[in-house]
């Protein structure tokens, strides 16, 4: 019977024991096993709760030693921020800086509107022969007035909407209404300018007094003279009661010239600017200064206008 003659495998690498580690090699191995098994806390990383973590053991074999390795994966997600919902803020209409403009340009209108509907309307009712033809001229003069104030307004309102007729129509409405204020304007205007004038011209000066007495002592004196006949003496007194009166008559007029001291001093002054250059009359003023008094007070409307117009331009935009 044949020997068994099988031979054992025996592997020739064969593993060499695990060696005892140190304490400092221990503890070093800890600390690498404690940094991996960590989960970083963060906003782009969630905690993941105990039952959802997997663990995979892998198994590094080495002709040394044999070490397992914890492999806990990790999820990151995103952290999405909540856009906030939009907060509506209603408009409030606050008033520009150039918002005191219009307002002064509609006072001054209104002011000038009420000042023209006023001179005109006692005007027109100066001129009726009775109460019931004074009565209607004031009607008349002041619906006049009140359709040249808003009459601008409505025909620039017109053009803006492209209604070109109606537009020129109430221009040409306005021009009528207009030029019928101006000359009611003219006869307020100068009807008291000439009252109070005259009433000014009339006061009694000492240049006048003394120049009526020394008249009425000269005529007395040719009436005595001439009482006997035409002679030399009387013809004397004759050129003595001339000159006596030439001399009043300068004091009347200067007396006058300063009942009206506004167109004086302003000849003056002109005169006094220009080097002489430019010498006006007082004539030249009183008329200047009566076509501003008649036109002023009807610019009123055209204010009015001008001041919506201003408004409507101040008015912040809607944004």
């Amino acid at each position: 019977m044949a020997d068994d003659i099988s031979a054992s495998v025996i592997t020739l690498h064969q593993p060499r024991p695990k060696k005892a580690k140190t304490g400092a090699e221990r503890a070093r191995a800890y600390r690498e096993r404690k940094k991996v098994a960590t989960v970083p806390e963060g906003p782009a990383c969630d905690a993941i709760p105990a039952d959802r973590k997997a663990v995979e053991e892998s198994t590094t074999r080495t002709g040394k030693e044999v070490e397992t390795v914890s492999i806990i994966p990790t999820t990151h997600t995103s952290t999405v921020t909540p856009i906030p919902h939009p907060t509506v803020t209603p408009f409030t209409l606050t008033p520009s800086r150039g918002s005191a403009a219009p307002i002064i340009l509609m006072a001054a209108a209104l002011g000038l509107a009420g000042v023209g509907v006023t001179q005109n309307a006692w005007y027109a009712r100066s001129l009726g022969a009775t109460e019931t033809a004074g009565t209607l001229f004031l009607i008349l003069g002041t619906a006049s007035d009140m359709a040249a104030l808003v009459m601008p307004s409505v025909a620039a309102r017109a053009w803006q909407a492209r209604q070109r007729g109606v537009a020129l129509a109430g221009w040409m409405v306005w021009l009528a209404t207009f030029v019928f204020a101006i000359i009611a304007g003219i006869g307020f205007a100068s009807t008291n300018i000439a009252d109070v004038t005259m009433v000014r011209a009339s006061r009694i000066s000492p240049a006048v007094t003394l120049a009526r007495a020394a008249l009425n002592d000269a005529m007395t004196a040719r009436d005595r003279e001439c009482k006997g006949g035409v002679g030399r003496h009387c013809r004397e007194r004759e050129v003595s009661v001339v000159d006596r009166r030439q001399a009043l008559d300068l004091a009347m007029q200067a007396v006058a010239q300063t009942a009206d001291p506004q167109t004086m001093a302003a000849v003056k002054l002109v005169s006094w600017a220009t080097l002489g250059t430019v010498r006006p009359t007082g004539d030249d003023f009183g008329m200047l200064r009566l076509m501003l008094l008649c036109l002023l007070p009807q610019l009123g409307g055209l204010l009015v206008m001008i001041s919506r117009t201003e408004a409507s331009h101040a008015l912040p935009n809607h944004s």
